[in-house]
């Protein structure tokens, strides 16, 4: 089975940064592990539905990101440690959100853009404050 456990959540100031982490272990039912995994990050906000926010192909070639943090997040992956991050910079309050780390056993990107996710961690927290 498939575990994906986030870290790097905290509570920092508007304009900030901040790096999350996402470290998997473990394999599917098919056999696939992380280096082959499509990986995404999405976000939830108190009363809000969870909302994508970045997405990697399993070679780094092809990125995806929600509109609301174009130009201010970065998505990454290190395939030797099972790693994907989310460097988040110039922060907003309205960043303000619990995020998840997902996996899909997909080679298309779009897929887990698209919310086709397989496996989710169970998130950390973020606040930014104003």
């Amino acid at each position: 089975q498939v575990q994906l456990v986030e870290s790097g959540g905290t509570l920092v100031q508007a304009g900030g940064s901040l790096r999350l982490s996402c470290v998997a272990s473990g394999r599917s039912s098919s056999g696939r592990t992380f280096d082959t995994f499509t990986m995404g990050w999405f976000r939830q906000a108190p009363g809000k539905d969870r909302e994508f926010v970045a997405a990697i192909s399993w070679t780094s070639t092809t990125t995806y990101y929600a509109d609301s943090v174009k130009g201010r997040f970065t998505i990454s992956r290190d395939n030797a440690k099972d790693t994907v991050y989310l460097q988040m910079n110039s922060l907003r309050p309205e960043d303000t959100a619990d995020y998840y780390c997902a996996a899909g056993e997909t080679y298309r990107t779009v897929v887990v853009r698209d919310g086709g996710v397989d496996y989710w961690g169970k998130g950390t927290l973020v606040t930014v404050s104003s």
